[in-house]
């Protein structure tokens, strides 16, 4: 009994109780400074990691625009027209204005340019090719700005002939005809002065009417240039160059002629 107890530790319990206790004992101090460490770095307050801010957005680098290309007034390329904030009128008249389109579009003009009816032009008997005019419907008070670039219109009673565009920005394209104020804010002559003038006369139904007054225009008015001319739309015409283009000759002129077919108008040429 003593062998086996002792082979398998059943005696002097006593004896060996204290080693084992001293052994338990460490184990549990051991324990509880780990436990202490983890709980002690539990109580630390996490750091945040620093995250940097993010690259500022590239700014776009500034287009360099293209410079403004002047219209070309022979390819149907619209034209801007721009005035002065200060700009005043320098000649008013109020009539009735009309428009006209084809068959003048892409036919030379009384300027040398190319009728665009899409562009804000205008034709004008006696005002300085070239002026810019502000045309007002007095009817609904809509204005537009038009440049006078030909001769017209040849029916009277009327002041001004405009352009598609112009007709339909004022208004007239769809009645045909509109009563209108038509103010001069700048030209490049004198309007009352100098000029190079010539009297129109027309229509003719027939080539032999115009001749015949022609003829008898120029036995007359032997020192004046006599043409005669067949328009667009097949009517023919009259005009009367007066000696040395003079105005006073040309209003005489106006004056002195009656026919029994057509109408006699005053024109400037420049």
């Amino acid at each position: 009994m003593n062998l086996l107890a002792s082979r398998y530790g059943l005696t002097n319990s006593r004896r060996n109780s204290a080693p084992a206790s001293a052994a338990v004992l460490s184990c549990l101090a051991l324990l509880l400074l780990l436990g202490n460490i983890l709980l002690t770095g539990c109580g630390h307050k996490p750091q945040q990691a620093q995250v940097p801010p993010p690259p500022p957005i590239p700014q776009e680098q500034p287009t360099t625009a293209r410079p403004a290309q002047a219209p070309n007034r022979n390819t149907g390329e619209d034209e801007k027209i721009q005035l002065p904030a200060d700009a005043k009128p320098i000649f008013e008249e109020t009539g009735v204005a009309s428009w006209y389109g084809a068959p003048y579009h892409n036919r030379r003009g009384s300027n040398g340019e190319v009728y665009n009816m899409h562009a804000m032009t205008a034709a004008h008997l006696t005002l300085p090719l070239g002026s810019i005019v502000r045309v007002t419907n007095l009817k609904t008070d809509h204005s537009a700005l038009v440049r006078i670039t030909d001769r017209g219109p040849f029916v009277p009673g009327r002041i001004v002939d405009l352009s598609l565009a112009a007709a339909k920005a004022l208004d007239v394209y769809l009645p045909g005809t509109a009563k209108v104020r038509l103010e001069v804010m700048q030209s490049p002559a004198p309007i009352d002065t100098g000029g190079r003038w010539a009297v129109q006369i027309g229509s003719f139904a027939g080539q032999k009417a115009a001749a015949e007054l022609a003829d008898h225009l120029q036995k007359r008015y032997q020192t004046a240039k006599v043409l005669k001319f067949v328009s667009p739309v097949g009517v023919w015409w009259v005009r009367v160059r007066v000696l040395d283009d003079d105005r006073e000759r040309a209003i005489a002129l106006v004056r002195e002629t009656e026919t029994a077919e057509g109408s006699v108008f005053l024109v400037r040429l420049d």
